[in-house]
C-alpha cells in the first residue's frame, strides 16, 4: 500500500509509525485507519519487528476524528456513530492492546478525543512538555470511545476520569505525568530523542517477556487474585520455554550483557 495519511519506517527491530494529516491535527479519516491497519498487518507479520513506536507529524498528535466526514448538518438522518467505532477504532486498540511487542507513544501536540485515548492504550508513552490531553467528548454531546472509557479510570481514578470526561478539560503534560496518566513528561526538544532511545532499548530486550508482561498488566483488571496468580504460573511456564531466558541465566552466570533476540 502507497501511504498518503501515515509515514511508516521499519529499521533496527523498531517499527515507526507516524500520523501524517499535519494540516487537520493528524485527524482520523477512513483512509488513515486504513493505513493503520495494513502498517499494523506488516507489523504482525515481520518477525524482525521488536518494538513499534507511534508519534505525529507537526504541532498536534491526533485530534480525533475528522469531523466533516461524519456531517451531521448535512444529513437528514442521524449518523450511526457506533458503526465507525466497529469498523475501525475498536479493531485499532484491541490490535494495539494484543500487539505481540511493547508499543510506544510519543506524544508530540495536542492529543484529543480518540488520539487521546488512542496514546493511552499504547505500552509506554511520553509527552513533550507542551503536549496536552483532552477528553473533547462531552463537548459534542458524545462519550469518550477509543477505549477511553476503560483505560482511564483505571489510570487517574473514577474521580478524576469522571470530571475528565464531564468537562473536557485540557490536561498538561506535565499533570498526566503526576496523576500517572502517562510514563513521563519530557522537554520538547528531546521528545523523539528519548523515544527513540527507548524503543531501540526495547527492541534489545527479551519480546516475548514483554509480551507475557503486557499480557499479565492487561488481565489484572479483570482477574480475581487467585485468577491472577493461576495467570503469573501460566506464563511463567512459557516465558521458562524461551531462547531469551536461556540466554539471560547464561548471561547472568557469564557476568556478561545478555543478546537477546527476541525469541
Amino acid at each position: 500500500m502507497n501511504y498518503q495519511t501515515v509515514e511508516f519506517a521499519n529499521a533496527n527491530g523498531v517499527a515507526t509509525l507516524v500520523l501524517n494529516r499535519p494540516q487537520s491535527l493528524n485527524s482520523f479519516t477512513a483512509e488513515m485507519h486504513a493505513e493503520i491497519r495494513d502498517a499494523l498487518g506488516r507489523i504482525e507479520g515481520d518477525t524482525a519487528v521488536r518494538c513499534l513506536l507511534i508519534s505525529g507529524r507537526g504541532r498536534a498528535f491526533c485530534a480525533g476524528q475528522f469531523l466533516t466526514e461524519h456531517d451531521v448538518a448535512q444529513r437528514e438522518q442521524p449518523p450511526d456513530l457506533g458503526e465507525p467505532l466497529e469498523r475501525n477504532y475498536n479493531p485499532l486498540i484491541r490490535k494495539l492492546r494484543s500487539l505481540r511487542l511493547p508499543v510506544v507513544c510519543a506524544v508530540n501536540g495536542v492529543a484529543a478525543g480518540a488520539g487521546a485515548n488512542l496514546a493511552l492504550a499504547c505500552d509506554i508513552v511520553l509527552a513533550a512538555r507542551s503536549a496536552s490531553f483532552i477528553q473533547a467528548f462531552c463537548k459534542l454531546g458524545l462519550v469518550p470511545d477509543t477505549g477511553g472509557s476503560w483505560h482511564l479510570p483505571r489510570l487517574v481514578g473514577h474521580a478524576r476520569a469522571m470530571a475528565l470526561a464531564m468537562l473536557g478539560e485540557r490536561i498538561t503534560a506535565e499533570q498526566a505525568e503526576q496523576w500517572g496518566m502517562i510514563w513521563k513528561c519530557v522537554d520538547d526538544a528531546q521528545l523523539m530523542e528519548q523515544a527513540d532511545t527507548l524503543a531501540r532499548h526495547l527492541a534489545t530486550q527479551p519480546t516475548q517477556g514483554l509480551v507475557l508482561i503486557k499480557r499479565a498488566l492487561n488481565a489484572t483488571w479483570h482477574n480475581s487474585l487467585d485468577a491472577q496468580l493461576d495467570l503469573e504460573r501460566d506464563l511463567q511456564r512459557e516465558a521458562g520455554c524461551t531462547d531469551d531466558y536461556r540466554e539471560g541465566i547464561a548471561a547472568f552466570m557469564a557476568k556478561r550483557e545478555p543478546r537477546f533476540l527476541g525469541r
